[in-house]
C-alpha cells in the first residue's frame, strides 16, 4: 500500500469520528473481516480477544506481538476499507517499545490502533500512561493513523471517583495526541452522556459485553465510536458449540437453516 493510500484510509478512518456517530465491527481473521467488509461497514477494528480465542488461547496479553501483528497484518490485507489494530496495552514495559508496536502495526497497514493504559499489574500511573500515548502519537503522526486512547478506569480503578478519574486520564491522553478515548466497562446511560460531554474528543464505548445499549442510544447519548470487542467472535463460537451439541446429542442438521451456501461463500472469498 503507498504512503497516500494509506493516508487516505488514515483519513476516512478520522472523519467517521465527526459524524453522528458509527458502528465498528471487530474481526478476528481474514475471513471474518471480508464478511464484514461486505456486508457494507466502511471501516474494520481487530479484535485481541478474538484473535486469541481462534487460536485456542485466553484474552489478555497472552499472545506475543509477533502473533498478534501477523494476525493483524492478514486482516488487514483482506480488505480494502482501513482497519483498526487492537494493541492491548502496547506489547513493551517502556513507552518506546509502544511506539515500536504502533509503527510495526502502520507498517503493515493498519491506519488505527488501540493503546490501554492498563496492563497485568492495573492501570499504569497517569503520566506513564500519558507518555506510552504520547510514544505511539510520535510513531504514527497525525494524519497517519487514528489513534484511540484506552482506559480502564471502569475496570482497574483503586477507588474514589471513577468518574473524575476517567475524565482526568481522557484529557491529558488527547492532549498527548489521542484521536479518541475508548472507555469500556461503563454500562449507565447518565454516566455514558456525563463522559461525552466531559471528554474533549470523540467517546468510543464497547457494546455486547456489560453494556447491552444499541448503538443508536449510544450515538444519542453523544457517543461517537460504538465497537463491539469480542462479541462477534463470541456469537460465532457459541453457534459452533451449539452445532457440535446437536451433532453429538441428535445428530441433526439443524444447525444449517439460514448458513451461507458453500458455492455463494467461495464467490464472495474468490477475489
Amino acid at each position: 500500500m503507498t504512503t497516500g493510500a494509506s493516508n487516505d484510509k488514515a483519513a476516512a478512518l478520522l472523519a467517521l469520528h465527526s459524524g453522528p456517530g458509527f458502528v465498528l465491527p471487530n474481526a478476528w481473521d481474514a475471513g471474518s473481516a471480508r464478511i464484514l467488509e461486505q456486508v457494507g461497514f466502511p471501516a474494520i477494528a481487530t479484535t485481541s480477544a478474538g484473535i486469541a480465542w481462534a487460536l485456542g488461547v485466553p484474552d489478555g496479553g497472552v499472545l506475543d506481538r509477533e502473533t498478534m501483528l501477523e494476525h493483524v497484518g492478514r486482516i488487514v490485507g483482506a480488505v480494502s476499507v482501513p482497519v483498526t489494530a487492537d494493541l492491548e496495552a502496547g506489547y513493551g514495559d517502556t513507552a518506546a517499545d509502544v511506539g515500536d508496536t504502533v509503527a510495526r502495526a502502520a507498517a503493515l497497514g493498519a491506519v488505527g490502533a488501540n493503546i490501554e493504559d492498563a496492563g497485568s499489574g492495573g492501570l499504569f500511573g497517569i503520566d506513564q500512561a500519558v507518555d506510552r500515548v504520547m510514544a505511539a502519537r510520535a510513531a504514527a503522526p497525525r494524519g497517519t493513523l487514528v489513534l484511540n486512547a484506552r482506559t480502564d478506569t471502569y475496570f482497574a480503578s483503586g477507588g474514589g471517583d471513577v468518574f473524575a478519574e476517567t475524565v482526568e486520564r481522557a484529557v491529558r491522553y488527547v492532549e498527548a495526541g489521542a484521536d479518541c478515548v475508548f472507555v469500556p466497562g461503563v454500562v449507565d446511560e447518565n454516566t455514558i452522556r456525563r463522559l461525552a460531554e466531559a471528554i474533549p474528543g470523540p467517546l468510543n464505548v464497547v457494546a455486547g459485553l456489560a453494556n447491552t445499549i444499541d448503538a443508536p442510544t449510544l450515538f444519542s447519548l453523544g457517543v461517537r465510536r460504538v465497537s463491539l470487542g469480542g462479541s462477534l467472535a463470541r456469537a460465532a463460537l457459541s453457534m459452533l458449540e451449539r452445532a457440535g451439541r446437536e451433532l453429538l446429542d441428535s445428530g441433526t442438521l439443524g444447525f444449517l437453516d439460514g448458513a451461507i451456501g458453500y458455492a455463494d461463500l467461495q464467490r464472495r472469498f474468490g477475489s
